[in-house]
């Protein structure tokens, strides 16, 4: 009598093929998470990119740079306190955040209770979409004030400083060797997107991607640029490119780039 055949699994081949289930997982899960941070990083490209363009359209406009902060005093002191109309806040017209720009009273600072509502909105622009602290109302950009650590002040070499209105060809060192805008990690006390403080404004004296101070800094310090990406940030310069910059930039080289007019020699190449 032919034997009855046998149906399903065993126990062991049920565990053999989770088994090998459970690894292809494992090993397609990295590469998910890869590809997610890629998309995400072209996101980010594609914000400074824009902001980039919005400077451009500013200075067709009105023939220079916008302010990096207007203050009617400095050094600027990282307060939620004074005037601090920050660059984002002129850009706003140009991000086709019109209503936004004029819900403002420029009357008051920017922390005044009068421009409240507007200071707890923020366009997708300007956060980085690997930001793992992305608040609603900060920037996750900023723009390059000096070449060293020093409070934000009218005498910076950068591009974006205290009162500052500089025409293109102040920028002696050529615009695409000079730094305009780059990314910056959230701090947890961040002043938000409208402040002219650290908040927006970064420099190249602290090297990229170096962690904050472990204790709260004074009002003065600025601080440098970083990102959640791994290695590098995404960063803009005066002739619209932008560039994934690695961490491993030669410290010398990174204070040229924040140096609208050193007038030094500059050999460095990033890839595309």
């Amino acid at each position: 009598m032919r034997p009855a055949s046998r149906m399903g699994f065993t126990l062991v081949e049920l565990l053999v093929v989770i088994a090998i289930i459970s690894v292809l997982i494992a090993a397609m899960v990295p590469a998910v998470q890869a590809s997610r941070e890629m998309a995400r990083r072209s996101t980010c490209t594609s914000h400074v990119a824009q902001l980039l363009l919005a400077v451009q359209s500013y200075e067709d406009t009105f023939e220079s740079l916008p302010a990096g902060v207007t203050n009617p005093d400095g050094p600027i002191r990282s307060e939620p306190s004074g005037y601090h109309q920050g660059w984002l806040v002129q850009l706003l017209p140009y991000l086709d955040e019109g209503n936004m720009y004029r819900a403002i009273d420029f009357s008051k600072g920017v922390d005044d209770p009068a421009n409240a509502r507007v200071r707890a909105l923020s366009p997708d622009v300007f956060l980085c979409p690997s930001s793992p602290n992305s608040q609603a109302a900060v920037s996750d950009y900023a723009g390059c004030h000096h070449d060293v650590e020093a409070p934000i002040a009218a005498d910076n070499r950068g591009v974006l400083f205290l009162n500052s209105h500089l025409r293109r060809d102040a920028i002696t060192d050529g615009a695409s060797h000079t730094l305009f805008v780059g990314e910056k990690l959230e701090d947890v006390n961040d002043l938000g997107w409208m402040s002219g403080t650290r908040a927006t404004l970064r420099n190249t004296g602290t090297p990229l991607n170096e962690p904050p101070p472990s204790a709260e800094p004074n009002a003065t310090y600025v601080g440098g640029f970083g990102s959640p990406h791994t290695s590098g940030a995404n960063i803009g310069f005066g002739d619209g490119s932008v560039k994934f910059v690695p961490d491993t930039i030669d410290i010398e080289v990174w204070r040229q780039l924040g140096n609208r007019a050193d007038g030094k020699l500059l050999d460095v190449h990033f890839p595309d």
